[in-house]
């Protein structure tokens, strides 16, 4: 099959690369569209040392499954959560595969990803998409249940004052799901275009210069995917409010710990969420995606996609992998 190779930092290839074999308790899923996010682009600069196929978001067809019982799934449209636990331990029966450590993580750590014509993942991961979603918003179920995991660690009030930083399609993200709340939210970043698109989904919208003399936020997430972001979080809250760290970058943070203990800032680290709330936001409408997407290219022209998303105006850019 052909895949979307990175060979170490920097290099990336198209390479025909044998197709997986699905173990027990697995399916084997026809790929048919991946999209690029921050966290492939920070693999492809060396991020966790990573090695192989990448890509993790994605929706496509269950083509092979091992189980009698499972021939039902055959020719299903789905998408998968990324972390596949041991199943063993304490963490895997509370629910939590993706604090298990012993856990292997779609297209970032020891599992092959969705950049490719074909993956494996265990079916207790796989969820069927509603008819009414499209291929290239089912795309988006996985970064928006990581959006709306803030929702299920943080209690939101319909009177707090929040701020995103980062206009990235993370930071659009989060910020629409905590604006289904009924928050008062406010988008911070770099680009006009982007911030544009924030105002048009009903969100505020400035550029960090427009953050000066405002009054601090009571909860701040922390979505630009740089190392400063978090200081600058810790800038804006109030003492006492909450600052979510949403996204990871290559190489150390760099803030200035005395604002979180003189304030009493509260730290929430955050990443994977459930799909079951991020399905229903999609089929409602409450989290709008379409907008999103810069760009969708054929798996053959995934070096040319990968540049595409480094764009500093760019948001989405999809891998159209099958039709």
């Amino acid at each position: 099959m052909r895949a979307v190779v990175l060979e170490g930092p920097g290099r990336i290839s198209l390479e025909d690369v044998r197709d997986p074999a699905p173990g027990p308790g697995e399916a084997l899923i026809d790929v048919k569209v991946a999209g690029i996010c921050g966290t492939d682009l920070q693999l492809a600069r060396g991020y966790m040392g990573f090695t192989g196929i990448p890509g993790h978001e994605f929706v496509g067809t269950v083509a092979v499954v091992n189980s009698h019982a499972d021939k039902l799934l055959i020719g299903a449209r789905v998408v998968g959560e990324i972390n596949i636990g041991c199943e063993e331990c304490a963490l895997c029966a509370e629910g939590l595969q993706r604090h298990c450590g012993r856990r292997r993580v779609l297209g970032i750590l020891g599992k092959e990803g969705a950049f490719a014509e074909r993956l494996t993942l265990p079916i207790r991961n796989l969820h069927a998409v509603p008819g009414t979603i499209s291929d290239s918003q089912a795309v988006f179920i996985e970064p928006i249940a990581a959006a709306l995991e803030i929702l299920d660690q943080v209690v939101v009030a319909r009177s707090e004052r929040i701020l995103v930083l980062g206009d990235g399609k993370l930071g659009l993200l989060v910020a629409q799901a905590l604006a289904t709340r009924g928050s008062d939210v406010t988008v911070a970043g770099h680009h006009e275009a982007k911030l544009a698109l924030a105002r048009e989904l009903g969100l505020k919208a400035v550029t960090p210069a427009g953050l000066s003399g405002t009054r601090p936020f009571d909860l701040v997430v922390e979505a630009t995917g740089r190392p400063e972001g978090l200081d600058l979080a810790l800038t804006h809250v109030r003492p006492r409010g909450t600052v979510v760290m949403k996204t990871t970058s290559q190489g150390p943070a760099a803030f200035e710990a005395w604002r979180a203990v003189v304030n009493e800032i509260t730290l929430v680290g955050s990443r994977c969420g459930r799909f079951e709330p991020a399905i229903e936001a999609l089929v409602s409408g409450d989290i709008k995606v379409d907008p999103l997407v810069t760009a969708e290219l054929p798996l053959d022209d995934g070096m040319a996609a990968f540049d595409k998303a480094r764009e500093p105006g760019a948001l989405k850019v999809l891998l159209r992998v099958a039709r």
